[in-house]
């Protein structure tokens, strides 16, 4: 099946949500907008089939996704369960935040993003200090 992007059928729907971001897609967006960590672009609110995705690297195939509470009901969690399915059939990996962490430990959920991403080389493989994680991360 082709993945259909940005799918002009969300368009008004994308606008509302961008229009109207909850606190963490605020946080979050000010730390990876405008290729602010590790000059990677990011997008809000980006369609990949039925689904709209909180924000998308599009080089790195990754979306990230902010949950609130809702999220933790059971109807909820497998309808993310059949979306993270139908996202990974279509090479997109997801990484899930709750929305407190974004808000609460912002440099640990950026740090987990950059270790995800950054391959390890022979350099980091000894650990990285809190000074270099911040270099990574663009602070």
């Amino acid at each position: 099946m082709k993945l259909i992007r940005n799918d002009p059928s969300l368009k008004q729907r994308r606008r509302e949500l961008r229009r109207n971001q909850t606190e963490a897609e605020q946080t979050f967006w000010a730390h990876v907008r405008d290729r602010r960590f590790l000059g990677l672009k990011f997008v809000r609110q980006y369609s990949a089939g039925p689904y709209i995705l909180d924000f998308y690297c599009p080089k790195l195939k990754l979306a990230m996704e902010l949950d609130g509470g809702q999220h933790s009901e059971d109807d909820n969690k497998e309808y993310d369960a059949a979306r993270t399915a139908y996202l990974k059939s279509q090479r997109i990996d997801v990484m899930r935040f709750w929305n407190h962490e974004v808000l609460q430990e912002t440099d640990s959920v950026l740090d987990m993003i950059a270790q995800k991403i950054t391959p390890p080389s022979p350099l980091t493989s000894r650990g990285v200090t809190e000074e270099e994680r911040k270099i990574i991360a663009g602070k």
